[in-house]
């Protein structure tokens, strides 16, 4: 009846999974893509780009300064220097991920979708307009980021997140709006190259899901680069104003009243469905005010046969996240026996440093009265950390003072992204603090700080008396709190 068994709109993550888990099920798959290159925003734009535009910013950073331009100075790269790296990492990418498409006999079709019923899309291609239609669609159109309010960006004096890697010149200072994780991801790389920064935001504290210590931490070291943070401050207006300079500059009028003028204003306050184009009346369905749209468990819409997956549906609206979502989602709608989607997910923020947690924080905790114990290692006090030559970063662990089970763990540091994944399969496995009191680390490693949190912990709980007799039976539990029990 149908030209596909499935449809995914879209070749992000959350596309791309479903439409190769449907495939090895033996079924017709199609992916349409309105992009130039398979991936989506994740690789267009957004994940891939910023975390190799990460990369080629800490590279640069890292060049010993030159005696020539005066102490501490280094030459600032240009904005083509850093993005090189950029488009060739898009462009392996983009062949990886098609040549994946192609393998599992996956049609790629190029242009925008809209419904024309609920099993029916109109795909345009410039003048062109192709019909298809599918048993199953998955909507995985991913999210643009929202416009700043009373001004166009212009790719040079206002921009999006999606701007930067078109960008033409480096600015000598930028003011960024929205302090999430995108805004503070390209607020530390701009830092890190020198440049002057500032962070407007209406909340009072940055990322507000981290935990408050782990936060702290990362707004000590963002200002140690110089970095001014605006909090608890709300813009009023944007506007572009002619300074006579080579190019107008950025003005931010706060409802505080303060000014701030900058070469470049990134506008990073928040994200919406790309569900614009989709006609979803069509299909029976509307998304919120966001441009989201809702599903049950098994990402299934208000309309049986058509799912949605990946940032288009909210929260957590992570690469990762969404690819499960996908994979999920394309069991569910043929019938293959699938879980629901892990509750231990970790978040990674690609900030410089870099920040990654999984489970609870002190102030969940808190509020919720569960009672917890922490501990903390400190790269100053690991030998990979004197290696790498960092002495900022630290791993919390969050331990139940009862049964010691494992809440959380938060990380900040040279690899934290990757480090993560140990506690993560420790807490998802009901694993607790004795496990890491029990293990050995390869040494020397950053993954020994999972041993000294939990040696610090160990002794917290014995000092208030929480722990059994018999459970802190040899020396090395409870005793040592630092790569000295070696």
């Amino acid at each position: 009846m149908y030209d596909f068994d499935l449809v995914c709109v879209g070749s992000g993550p959350a596309g791309q999974r479903a439409a190769t888990q449907a495939a090895k099920l033996g079924k017709k798959v199609a992916v349409i893509e309105r992009r130039q290159c398979i991936g989506g925003v994740c690789l267009e734009t957004g994940t891939i780009p910023s975390k190799t535009l990460r990369e080629a910013v800490r590279s640069f950073a890292s060049i010993p300064q030159d005696a020539t331009l005066g102490l501490g100075r280094r030459p600032r790269p240009t904005i083509e220097q850093l993005l090189d790296r950029v488009t060739s990492v898009i462009s392996r990418e983009t062949e990886i991920q098609a040549d994946q498409l192609q393998r599992n006999d996956i049609t790629v079709i190029g242009g925008t979708a809209s419904f024309a019923n609920p099993h029916k899309l109109l795909v345009h291609t410039g003048d062109v307009t192709r019909t298809i239609t599918a048993e199953h669609i998955l909507l995985a159109v991913g999210t643009r980021p929202a416009n700043p309010p009373g001004v166009e960006p212009d790719g040079r004096s206002v921009i999006t997140s999606d701007g930067i890697m078109t960008l033409e010149l480096l600015p000598r200072s930028i003011a960024v709006v929205g302090a999430g994780i995108i805004g503070i991801e390209y607020a530390s790389m701009f830092a890190w190259l020198g440049l002057e920064v500032t962070v407007i935001d209406k909340r009072t504290r940055p990322l507000e899901f981290l935990d408050g210590e782990v936060a702290d931490e990362l707004m000590y070291q963002m200002r140690q680069r110089r970095v001014v943070f605006r909090l608890g401050e709300a813009v009023s207006s944007i506007a572009v104003m002619d300074s006579g300079g080579a190019h107008p500059q950025g003005v931010l009028e706060l409802e505080s009243g303060k000014r701030i003028v900058a070469d470049m204003i990134l506008f990073s306050a928040g994200r919406v469905g790309a569900t614009d184009a989709l006609d979803l009346a069509a299909a029976g369905l509307s998304a919120d005010e966001r441009g989201r749209l809702p599903v049950d468990d098994h990402f299934r819409t208000s309309v049986p046969h058509i799912f949605a997956a990946g940032d288009v549906i909210g929260f957590p609206a992570l690469a990762a996240t969404s690819a499960e979502q996908g994979r999920l989602a394309a069991c569910h709608m043929f019938g293959v026996q699938a879980g629901t989607m892990a509750s231990h997910f970790p978040i990674g923020i690609y900030s410089i440093p870099e920040i990654s947690v999984v489970g609870e924080s002190e102030e969940q905790l808190t509020a919720k009265r569960v009672p917890y114990e922490i501990g903390i290692a400190r790269y100053r006090e690991i030998a990979r950390g004197q290696i790498v030559g960092d002495d900022t970063g630290m791993i919390k662990m969050i331990v139940h003072r009862e049964h010691r089970g494992i809440l959380g763990v938060h990380a900040i540091g040279t690899g934290a992204t990757e480090l993560i994944h140990v506690g993560q399969a420790v807490l998802a496995l009901g694993g607790g603090l004795d496990y890491f009191l029990d293990t050995v680390f390869n040494y020397p490693t950053f993954a020994e700080c999972y041993k000294v949190a939990a040696l610090n912990a160990a002794n917290k709980l014995r000092k208030m008396g929480s722990v059994g007799e018999g459970a802190l039976s040899t020396p090395a539990k409870g005793l040592a709190t630092s790569s000295a029990h070696r």
